[in-house]
């Protein structure tokens, strides 16, 4: 199922706080710096705070920046659900299948005359900036982008080679672009980007380095997953999560209840309103257990 990136209705209603007399009933959980330790690994405290609230009848979301095919660190905790929003909302996947054989349930593409716009503005304003492309089932970059991952990419070429009509791309959706600058402070590479970008697109960033991640227009983890929930007729008040990085503000903002980590960003810390133990203190796992306390 193929959307036009729009923002939604659900989304759109003003987000309101949950009141303790409102019981969750579903958890949404950013993985890097969140439910993932700093190794990467889920600690057998969170796996069975996991396994406790599907048990307990609460759904339980994975929603990350990360593609899909790197959705394997989480492989053996999917319990009941095995779906994940991944790409910050570009596209809803079924891990049932295993790694390399996802279904993609739901995409929200960037589209790609609007990606190659995009390419266009951003390397008039900021000078300098790298892009490499991700898609549903592949992954390509420009020479010059930093080996920041170990995969190789599908191709080399530069953005405006990659995304013309007829090239390399064209045959399957652009679920995101990401956009690297060698020297340029993080927030600021951010800032510069949203100002030169406006609507078009969707900036946001979850590196530590200049790394900017930019989805199709409305595209954001929340918006996905205020779909996602009406599907389900589950309402934001109705809704935990938890995140770290300025790519969860959406989410943590429309979430009834939101914790940032420890270990968070600022502008995390302030759309959640409540903060638990970092992600290497098991800081998902504490909130769960004293939900379910609550519920018993």
């Amino acid at each position: 199922m193929r959307e036009n990136g729009g923002v939604t209705s659900a989304l759109e209603a003003p987000a309101t706080r949950a009141h303790a007399a409102v019981p969750p009933r579903l958890i949404a959980t950013d993985l890097d710096g969140t439910l993932l330790r700093d190794d990467k690994s889920v600690s057998p405290r969170t796996v069975a705070a996991l396994a406790a609230a599907e048990e307990a009848g609460l759904e339980v979301f994975f929603v990350t920046g990360r593609p899909a095919r790197w959705m394997e660190v989480v492989a053996d905790h999917l319990q009941g659900h095995g779906l994940a929003i991944c790409g910050n909302g570009a596209a809803v996947v079924d891990l049932h299948e295993g790694p390399g054989r996802h279904r993609f349930a739901k995409v929200r593409e960037v589209g790609h005359a609007n990606a190659r716009e995009t390419v266009r503005l951003l390397r008039e304003t900021v000078p300098g900036t790298l892009f490499a492309v991700e898609q549903t089932y592949a992954f390509h970059q420009e020479r010059a982008y930093p080996r920041i991952f170990v995969e190789e990419p599908d191709s080399y070429g530069d953005a405006e080679e990659l995304l013309a009509p007829g090239g390399v791309t064209a045959s399957l959706p652009v679920l995101k672009l990401l956009a690297f600058h060698h020297d340029l402070e993080p927030d600021a590479f951010l800032g510069l980007a949203r100002t030169a970008l406006g609507e078009r697109v969707t900036v946001t960033r979850s590196s530590p380095s200049a790394l900017l991640e930019i989805s199709g227009p409305g595209v954001s983890k929340a918006s996905t997953l205020a779909l996602c929930c009406a599907e389900r007729g589950i309402s934001p008040e109705e809704v935990v999560a938890f995140g770290d990085m300025p790519n969860d503000v959406e989410m943590l903002t429309w979430a009834g209840r939101a914790y940032a980590m420890g270990n968070a960003h600022p502008d995390a810390l302030r759309a959640a309103g409540r903060q638990t133990a970092g992600n290497n203190e098991d800081g998902v796992a504490l909130v769960i257990e004293e939900i379910l306390a609550t519920l018993a």
